[in-house]
């Protein structure tokens, strides 16, 4: 339980009862963005666990791996998207990232209500872990395989 979700049940359950997984979610305003400032956004109800993907083209992509945090695309509010910038990155999906500075944010697949965004672009990052990798088999010569979550040679 991190300091968030103790303070909400701290307040909630005021009376005494019991904190039941699963039936209480926080929900956390959190704000991102670029390194220039041209893409600034707020989302809230990201999801903890972060996905980690080891694949050829999110490597290229973001320098190394690509962590994201999922949500709904329609809860993602933009407070500056001068920079905002969409690369058709392959037949399945697009990529957003700020024209100006280069910072890599955002995946969405085509047609989908989702997106992930990227962790680092993340001002808040306390209540996120790790919660898988993906694309291992594809991962970089110069580093282990991770242990810190279940591993999946693909999706």
């Amino acid at each position: 339980m991190n300091r968030f979700t103790a303070a909400l049940a701290a307040i909630l359950f005021a009376d005494g009862s019991k904190l039941t997984a699963g039936v209480v979610q926080v929900v956390l305003v959190v704000q991102g963005q670029c390194e220039c400032g041209a893409v600034a956004f707020e989302v809230e109800a990201v999801k903890e666990a972060v996905t980690v993907c080891h694949c050829s083209q999110c490597r290229r992509l973001s320098g190394h791996l690509w962590a994201a945090a999922h949500t709904q695309f329609d809860q993602v509010r933009f407070l500056m998207e001068a920079g905002l910038r969409w690369y058709t990155s392959s037949d399945w999906a697009k990529r957003g990232f700020c024209g100006e500075c280069g910072s890599s944010l955002f995946y969405r697949m085509n047609d989908s209500d989702r997106v992930g965004i990227a962790v680092g672009s993340l001002n808040d990052t306390e209540a996120l872990h790790i919660g898988r990798h993906i694309f291992v088999k594809d991962k970089g010569d110069y580093y282990p395989v991770p242990d810190d979550a279940p591993v999946f040679d693909k999706i």
